[in-house]
């Protein structure tokens, strides 16, 4: 697939030297500005604030974020070292615990610095430039490859079911399940696309029909508590959503709501399906009780768009991922393939035993 489709036309990472522009997520759809991060310490907020979002995003930002540092100490005659960049590489990785995208990362980064002991710094420095930009140009072409494997499961003339924002605001371009669908309406197998809104953050009405509108596609906003009445309606055949860290037996970490819309499809006969890089597969992680969740501050819950809707003195409990079993999931896809009815003996056959220390 060209670059030049309108469907992927979208870029929301810029890395220009001295500095990393953000397309700012928290603006859109009414506004389009980017932010600028001169340091890693720039980034990490940017992550931690939402600036920046989306497993795959998230990773590659941080990446630069270490590439902005590696230069800064390079600029002051400081060693570009492990020593002087560790403190930077776990400033990133705590900014959010659950995308395992973001540590996958930030150790390819890790490795660099392992790999050149006392290198000159602006050595080090292009080294490390090299495997950041590395890390955005392999999730652009896995992308595109998932697109071409996911579409190629849908009939002709389906309806299709995503949540929060998969696009290429969540990627380096494309997008993963978003990208699904995209290759989907390019081969003309889509007649319809819901979006679920996505509380808290509203991710599926800010984002992700910001990308589908833009590209022309046709799609609807539907309210979270709409999509099993939408199910049995008969109108979607195929779920569609992406992952921030899949486990060693297949259960998968995403966005909150994701485990409902999975109960709701199998209970409707929908096909669900998962897509996400190789990067978001943890072999590590034995199953998703072992998934580290993230709670987030419950003011999040008490209002849309920075306008209170909740009596003061409200309490509140603000997950923002939740873990989908397995035994849900129809189809894994990546960029290496696709596994049908995920289960541990499958994962192990397709991307092998986790190390052991």
């Amino acid at each position: 697939m060209s670059a030049t489709l309108p469907h992927d036309s979208i870029r929301a990472v810029h890395f220009q030297g001295e500095v990393l522009r953000l397309l700012d997520q928290r603006r859109l759809p009414h506004e389009e500005v980017y932010l600028d991060c001169r340091s890693a310490a720039d980034v990490a907020q940017a992550i931690r604030d939402l600036a920046v979002r989306g497993a795959p995003a998230i990773g590659i930002a941080a990446a630069w974020g270490v590439v902005l540092e590696a230069q800064r100490l390079a600029a002051s005659a400081t060693p570009v070292d492990a020593a002087q960049l560790e403190p930077v590489l776990q400033q990133l990785n705590a900014a959010r615990p659950t995308a395992v995208n973001l540590a996958w990362a930030l150790a390819r980064l890790r490795g660099v610095l392992v790999r050149a002991p006392g290198g000159a710094p602006l050595d080090v420095v292009e080294a490390l430039h090299q495997e950041a930009r590395a890390i955005q140009d392999e999730d652009l072409a896995a992308n595109r490859r998932m697109g071409e494997l996911g579409a190629a499961l849908f009939g002709h003339g389906i309806g299709v079911l995503t949540h929060c924002n998969t696009g290429s605001l969540a990627t380096a371009g494309f997008g993963t399940a978003l990208g699904v669908i995209r290759a989907g309406h390019i081969a003309g197998k889509i007649s319809q696309v819901y979006a679920g809104e996505t509380r808290p953050w509203q991710q599926g009405a800010r984002l992700t029909m910001w990308e589908l509108v833009r590209d022309r596609i046709p799609a609807k906003l539907v309210a979270d508590s709409a999509a099993s009445h939408l199910m049995k309606s008969g109108a979607v055949q195929w779920v569609v959503v992406g992952a921030d860290r899949i486990a060693a037996n297949g259960d998968t970490a995403n966005k909150i709501g994701t485990y409902q819309l999975a109960i709701a499809a199998r209970h409707h006969g929908v096909k669900f399906m998962v897509v996400a890089p190789f990067s978001t597969v943890d072999m590590a992680t034995p199953n998703g009780d072992a998934i580290e969740i993230e709670l987030r501050s419950p003011a999040e819950l008490f209002g849309i768009g920075g306008q209170r809707n909740v009596v003061d003195g409200a309490d509140a409990w603000n997950p923002v991922f939740d873990v989908t079993p397995a035994g849900l999931i129809d189809a894994l896809v990546t960029e290496r393939g696709v596994i049908e009815k995920p289960d541990a003996a499958k994962m192990r056959a397709a991307f092998g035993a986790p190390e052991r220390a």
